[in-house]
């Protein structure tokens, strides 16, 4: 599966917008969550971080977004930033499968802060990464192997 965004949909109630999208994903979740959640992760799609305290309350300065605070935490599943300027902003990941999840966003803000062209190409890099050969998944433990006799001797082995 390759992932996909579908259409946006915006709300406005005087001078708050909502922005919400449906992003399907070509990992689990788990391969997901570095990249909402982690200074890396967000880095590699989204804007660069230079400081994220992973925990409900937590501080967060998201560079081209704004600073504020950690206002959900749901180890793989939610992370919500609500930064000043910024608004905020809440990744919600659901299972899609064995190997897929769905990304339910929504950014809430007032202003003309951001654009649902803005968050599109954001989420059109986010599937790239994911897409990509190294992606954001979380390193795996090696896998013991069973030692393999050689066919022939290696040379200088005693035999």
């Amino acid at each position: 599966m390759s992932g996909s965004i579908a259409q946006g949909t915006s709300q406005t109630h005087g001078n708050t917008h909502i922005l919400h999208f449906l992003v399907r994903l070509p990992r689990p979740m788990e391969d997901v969550w570095p990249a909402v959640a982690t200074p890396e992760g967000l880095g590699a799609w989204c804007t660069a971080v230079d400081v994220l305290q992973p925990r409900l309350d937590g501080a967060v300065t998201l560079r081209d977004l704004g600073s504020g605070r950690v206002t959900a935490w749901d180890v793989d599943r939610v992370a919500e930033y609500t930064v000043e300027g910024g608004g905020r902003i809440r990744f919600h990941l659901e299972r899609g499968g064995e190997r897929e999840s769905a990304l339910r966003f929504t950014h809430e803000f007032q202003g003309e802060a951001a654009s649902e062209a803005d968050w599109r190409n954001r989420f059109e890099r986010l599937i790239e990464v994911l897409e990509s050969t190294q992606g954001l998944a979380v390193p795996q433990p090696p896998q013991p192997h069973e030692p393999s006799e050689p066919s022939e001797p290696l040379p200088g082995q005693f035999t």
